[in-house]
């Protein structure tokens, strides 16, 4: 097995250390390290974290390849950090059963840049009427633990209740797409000042507000685990965190461009900012960097949201909502978050790694950086600033909102496993 030597890493932005790794494995972490045949990488006080873990990505296979596939999708995951993904089940067919499930699950592993966790479909075919096979999709070879609908709401409370009490007895969790539809007919971005003066079609923030309020209450009832989806509004914020100071077992994650963007880019009518759940206003996007910051949000999750060029590149009524996010979301992140001072790195290991982890269940990631842990980790040059230039993505697709702009971090080499997947900015 190889030996990998990290010579002066910041280790979670703290002061520089060696890392050795023999085979899969960190064998020892300390100053003034070193190995005898050993691959050495020179971190020159780069920020080393635990491999991040992206609860929500949509990797399109099977069904739609034009837009991604499960190797693209790994691809730009590595090219990010990333050494986890839980793949959405909105696929053709969809992945609610665990034939399904265990052939995005094996295609993860045939090509090896990262690790793939399907996540279930909580209803057949997606459609909201009767409960997939969730106790086979969890004791199939893919081992699933997260069931959602996503692209979709579990809108009736019964089905939504029938799936919590199921998922409990296995320790998994429903992740909820919190939009009520008949709030939404025909909405094409958040309701407001901007909404109106454009004319198009307002999305309330109670759509998503009151489906969680419902959610928390039937996990209560339960006493099971629910994860809100791209939490998007102050009010959400507050519904959780009532919630979570009640001991309710509920989790929340927040997208990227969640924390950076606002309804006001809408008036460009430039479809790469149409978005489920939209862009909302500045004083939601503070709220949420707030809530992420002390912990009411427990994640960043990506929501990478592949799209092929026509389905954007077309007035806004017809376009796609979605955004790929894998390869610009740590510097997202550090731009909002951390340059702001709001988390330090050891917040982002935490809400980027380690807590995503634990909510999935993914075993062997989020672990610290230590002796005798997995070697899962990611490199990031934190002093690299530079314009997203997307025709550089590994991701099948180039809906970014961040084209031209610049932003902060670069994630230059990516571990799984003791294995590199990305050195030097570069895919291996």
């Amino acid at each position: 097995m190889s030996k990998s030597l990290i010579r002066g890493a910041k280790l979670l932005g703290g002061e520089p250390q060696d890392v050795l790794i023999d085979g899969e494995t960190i064998i020892q972490v300390g100053a003034g390290l070193s190995a005898e045949g050993a691959e050495v990488v020179e971190a020159g006080g780069k920020v080393l974290l635990p491999g991040l873990v992206d609860l929500h990505t949509h990797l399109r296979e099977p069904g739609r390849e034009d837009s991604e596939t499960v190797l693209t999708g790994t691809r730009a995951a590595a090219s990010g950090g990333y050494t986890a993904v839980f793949a959405m089940a909105n696929t053709f067919p969809v992945a609610d059963t665990a034939g399904v499930v265990e052939q995005v699950w094996r295609l993860g592993k045939e090509h090896g840049y990262c690790d793939v966790r399907p996540i279930g479909a909580v209803t057949v075919g997606l459609e909201g009427q009767k409960l997939a096979e969730l106790g086979a999709m969890h004791e199939s070879a893919a081992g699933v633990t997260v069931f959602s609908d996503d692209g979709k709401c579990v809108h009736d409370a019964v089905i939504m209740r029938r799936a919590l009490e199921y998922v409990k007895a296995f320790d998994g969790v429903v992740a909820q797409h919190a939009q009520e539809p008949r709030l939404t007919e025909g909405a094409q971005m958040n309701e407001g000042v901007v909404s109106a003066e454009l004319g198009l079609g307002g999305w309330p923030a109670v759509a998503e507000e009151s489906v969680i309020a419902r959610d928390v209450l039937l996990a209560d009832h339960v006493g099971s685990r629910v994860h809100i989806c791209h939490l998007s509004t102050a009010g959400s914020v507050e519904i959780v965190r009532w919630a979570k100071s009640r001991g309710i077992r509920v989790t929340a994650e927040v997208t990227p461009h969640h924390l950076l963007l606002t309804d006001e880019l809408v008036r460009s009518y430039n479809p790469v900012y149409k978005v489920n759940p939209p862009l909302r206003t500045e004083r939601d996007v503070l709220a949420l960097r707030e809530a992420l910051a002390d912990g009411t949000i427990d994640i960043v999750a990506t929501d990478h949201a592949p799209h092929p060029h026509e389905d954007k590149d077309c007035e806004w009524a017809a376009a796609a909502m979605g955004m790929v996010g894998l390869e610009t979301a740590l510097s997202v992140v550090q731009e909002t978050m951390v340059d702001t001072g709001l988390l330090d790195w050891a917040g982002v290991a935490d809400r980027m790694s380690h807590a995503p982890a634990r909510i999935g269940r993914a075993e062997g990631h989020g672990r610290p950086v230590s002796a005798g842990e997995p070697a899962n980790l990611t490199l990031v040059d934190t002093a690299y600033r530079g314009p997203v230039d997307p025709a550089g993505f590994a991701s099948r697709s180039r809906n970014t909102p961040y084209e031209g702009r610049e932003l902060p971090g670069r994630v230059t080499h990516t571990w799984l496993r003791g294995k590199a997947t990305l050195v030097d900015g570069k895919l291996t």
